[in-house]
């Protein structure tokens, strides 16, 4: 499938999308209040987006300004955007998570005029920084509960008012204002994530967005009839390229979930048929279920276990084209007692997941396949707007990330480092010529970072991180992530970091999978009274020792682990030990458990 309307910029696309749909009644947008899931349709959507874009014109916002959204998934979110859009005006989307310190930072960098913000907490923030940036005029809030507004603080409904005013008295301005707006027009700054260093401001122009849309879209089916759950951050690139521009582009509807802790719930009530996320979502569902087959009847268990044999030699019958009568037969029956009632708890009509963000384990893929629920994995950078690669639903290996999407070009350098080139790499770094000539060469190749490889059949296969590869004292290169994701799928473990750039051989810490930890405790009679029980007993160092054993069994002596130690705490975003996507900040990490790392290195022998 592709998208539904031609478009050359994102405005073009909202005017032409919501026009096309303005009488069918169909719902654009689905979010949950006092209860229930409500729908907006498109022709709502429009109204509130216009509504919005002239509230903000009789401020005197005008084209080129750049205008920030701090805000957590909703449809107000989309409806700023949208407005910030069709004006021509450059978003500079932040994170809720961020600290007023990093907000402060990317705001002065970017000249930000105008903070929108979503309730107290973040308009918190604002006003801790305001005095310090000088070009911030504005705030506008979207809850109306409990905000105390005036001159320089504004409700959401307030300039929907204005809007409406102002529109009275300038009926054409928004035809003109989209009419105007071209291809090679700034969209949008996001700023990286930053494991090291402060983030850098990545320009994005309507081109950019636009091409990696239509590109996706041809691979990636969205359709008029699907419905997807929204919970990623809408700041984030992958989930604003994918769960909401290309939605609409293809007519679909998007739904938004309370938040991460809800996603479970509300796959119940929204019954998605695609459901765009991060491997995390994955290792928590994977765990989860282990728990409970575990703490299961042993026929139960038994059942459980065959029909995920049944699953993967299914799925190799497919490949190899010739499915035998009884395999056949096994199948159904397995779907009847086990698929059919896992596929429930992800609403029951669920099509496929779309992976990013980080490298997809390949056991897990290879697990929900069998279960009968498929996931197409795809790569990409922020600054690549963001998709490069992306596995077809029936062109696709486990461990590797697929093939270039229409129009990206890619290559290996002498190095290994994976090379981009095509019409949706960013115009570079802003306030940042050093950065950007770091990245893309006189040629116009993206420079990634990333280390990979293409197997026989031109899939891409990433081995890790550049500035993550790790050189043993006795010479060996070490990639840090396979080896993570070889034990991140034990139940056990919720978080594991490997270390050991420099040194002799391989330690890592550990956040344990704490509710499973708990279960184990009690069956095994190991009293515990906190977290902090449970990561330094023993017995439970004892049991994780024999853990790791097994999981490294296969791998070669220099990338086996040979210390370890357990954290009573996960590591957080809050904390600042985790990126808001959930890549571990090495750095951080390192300097704060310097202690603790250098203890698993004392008295080597």
């Amino acid at each position: 499938m592709s998208v539904v309307i031609e478009f050359s910029t994102i405005a073009e696309m909202f005017d032409r999308i919501t026009t096309k749909y303005e009488h069918s009644g169909r719902p654009m947008l689905q979010y949950k209040a006092e209860g229930t899931y409500r729908s907006i349709t498109h022709a709502e959507y429009r109204r509130q987006v216009e509504r919005f874009a002239l509230g903000l014109a009789s401020l005197g916002v005008r084209r080129g300004d750049r205008l920030s959204i701090i805000s957590e998934n909703r449809p107000e979110w989309v409806v700023a955007d949208m407005a910030m859009v069709i004006l021509g005006v450059v978003n500079v989307p932040i994170y809720p998570t961020l600290t007023p310190k990093q907000i402060e930072f990317i705001y002065i960098d970017a000249g930000v005029r105008m903070a929108i913000v979503s309730n107290q907490m973040q308009l918190n923030k604002i006003l801790r920084i305001r005095d310090d940036v000088k070009s911030l005029e504005k705030t506008v809030v979207m809850s109306d509960k409990g905000v105390i507004t005036g001159n320089e603080v504004i409700s959401f409904s307030r300039i929907y008012e204005m809007g409406d005013a102002f529109g009275q008295t300038h009926p054409d301005l928004l035809r003109a204002s989209i009419s105007q707006i071209k291809p090679d027009d700034l969209l949008t700054f996001i700023y990286t994530s930053g494991t090291t260093g402060n983030p850098k401001g990545v320009m994005l122009t309507h081109k950019n967005l636009v091409s990696n849309i239509k590109a996706s879209a041809d691979v990636i089916p969205f359709g008029e009839t699907d419905v997807l759950l929204s919970f990623l951050p809408l700041c984030h690139s992958f989930e604003r390229m994918a769960g909401y521009y290309t939605a609409m582009a293809c007519g679909a509807t998007v739904a938004y979930a309370e938040s991460v802790e809800t996603v479970r719930d509300n796959l119940l009530e929204v019954h998605p048929t695609i459901v765009t996320t991060v491997p995390r979502l994955f290792e928590r569902i994977y765990n989860r279920l282990m728990k409970q087959v575990d703490s299961s009847p042993a026929v139960r268990q038994k059942i459980f276990h065959w029909a995920v044999g049944v699953g993967k030699e299914m799925a190799a019958a497919r490949r190899a084209g010739k499915i035998p009568p009884m395999l056949k037969i096994q199948h159904g029956l397995a779907s009847k007692l086990v698929y059919s009632k896992l596929k429930e708890r992800t609403g029951g009509k669920i099509r496929f997941f779309v992976s990013g963000g980080a490298a997809l384990p390949k056991m897990l893929g290879e697990f929900f396949e069998a279960v009968g629920i498929q996931i197409i994995e795809g790569y990409g950078l922020t600054e690549t707007s963001p998709v490069l690669t992306v596995n077809r639903l029936h062109d696709y290996r486990f461990g590797t990330v697929g093939k270039p999407i229409p129009g990206v070009e890619l290559k290996i350098a002498e190095d290994g480092e994976i090379l981009a080139r095509g019409p949706n790499i960013m115009m570079g770094y802003y306030n940042n010529k050093k950065a950007t000539e770091e990245v893309i060469d006189r040629d116009g190749w993206f420079h990634t970072g990333d280390i990979g490889h293409f197997d026989e059949g031109g899939h891409l296969i990433i081995t890790d991180r550049k500035k993550h590869l790790f050189v043993s004292s006795g010479g060996k290169n070490i990639a840090p992530q396979p080896i993570e994701n070889l034990f991140l799928a034990s139940k056990y473990i919720d978080q594991f970091v490997l270390i050991g750039d420099g040194r002799m051989f391989l330690t890592a810490l550990i956040v344990p999978e704490f509710e499973v930890l708990k279960e184990y405790a009690r069956q095994n009679g190991i009293g515990f009274e906190s977290d902090y029980d449970l990561a330094t007993h023993d017995s439970i160092r004892e049991m994780y020792r024999k853990e790791i054993e097994m999981i490294q069994r296969e791998l070669p002596a220099f990338e086996r682990v040979r210390r370890f130690e357990l954290l009573d705490k996960p590591l957080t975003v809050e904390s600042g030990d985790i990126t808001p996507t959930l890549k571990v900040k090495r750095k951080v990490v390192e300097e704060k458990y310097a202690g603790l790392i250098e203890k698993m290195y004392e008295n080597v022998v």
